[in-house]
């Protein structure tokens, strides 16, 4: 199997776990406050990927991937989480999973700006075009309605893109699951200091459903997603594998209706049809050109 190729099984794989992410903070956030639930699923995430670390004895990075990683940080360990968060409270699941489609194009962008990669002119028309459609969805279905739910989520999905494009670049020089481990535990001391402080006073109004939520936002979307999503953004490029992020509408849809009882209307069909059809045709015209800067350790050493 060439490297591509298991690029592409990896980013779908991490595409599907993340999939579950929204509706599973939508049930959580009923009887969590975001900002606990944020602070909480990191500091899960980031004792068992320190765990993880020790176990397999995992090299320090070196002291130019520490702001990376910071930056990575930010974006997929605090901040897209909790702006999620905060504007499910909003927006439902179903509405929210529709800005997911704008992911793959502030992936691509920022690719170019930190990873060094040339997609083709026909890549960022229809990668526009998908992007497009999904942003005109979504104003046609409410914008007015939840500006501040809206808001929030176009703001997670632009750190978001950042921490995909940073972490993929990363991941060259020190693998998939290693980037998103390093990441959790520089947060972990912070995370875990406002775990404490925003605990919930009482625990008995917190049903299964909750907790379980809780569970797989720590377990699946902060980490294991990462590690599957990580190592394809490495392998395939970020700018085309980062456009499987548009078949998550998708799957976050079926689980908003198998889980949550959302209506899904027929507009919201057709408007994930037209982005996967742009981005099928985008991936014909992605080209992977890395700088010298993102190549791995062992190979800058051998020149």
């Amino acid at each position: 199997m060439n490297k591509t190729t298991s690029g592409w099984i990896n980013g779908c794989l991490g595409v599907l776990i993340f999939s579950g992410s929204l509706p599973a903070t939508r049930v959580a956030v009923v009887d969590f406050d975001p900002l606990f639930l944020t602070v909480c699923r990191a500091a899960i995430a980031g004792l068992l990927a320190g765990v993880l670390l020790l176990i397999f004895r995992q090299q320090r990075p070196v002291r130019s991937d520490i702001a990376p990683l910071l930056v990575v940080a930010l974006g997929v360990v605090v901040g897209f989480p909790l702006l999620t968060a905060l504007a499910l409270q909003y927006v439902t699941s179903a509405h929210a999973i529709m800005f997911i489609g704008l992911l793959p194009l502030a992936t691509a962008i920022f690719g170019v700006l930190r990873g060094g990669e040339r997609p083709q002119l026909a890549f960022w028309i229809f990668s526009a075009i998908g992007s497009s459609l999904v942003a005109g969805f979504a104003l046609t279905q409410g914008f007015t309605s939840s500006p501040v739910g809206d808001r929030l989520m176009l703001a997670a999905t632009i750190v978001c893109g950042l921490g995909y494009a940073e972490g993929g670049r990363l991941s060259r020089r020190l693998g998939g699951w290693q980037v998103i481990s390093w990441a959790l535990v520089l947060s972990l001391p912070v995370m875990l200091l406002l775990s404490f402080y925003f605990m919930p006073v009482s625990w008995a109004g917190i049903g299964r459903s909750a907790l379980f939520s809780l569970a797989y936002v720590s377990l699946f979307s902060m980490l294991i997603g990462f590690v599957f999503w990580y190592r394809g953004l490495a392998q395939g490029g970020i700018a085309a594998v980062g456009q499987l992020q548009l078949l998550q509408p998708f799957l976050g849809l079926l689980l908003a209706y198998l889980v949550l009882h959302e209506p899904i209307g027929w507009p919201i069909l057709a408007v994930n049809i037209a982005v996967v059809l742009c981005v099928l045709i985008a991936r014909r015209f992605t080209a992977r050109k890395v700088s010298q800067s993102t190549l791995p350790r062992a190979a800058n050493e051998k020149e």
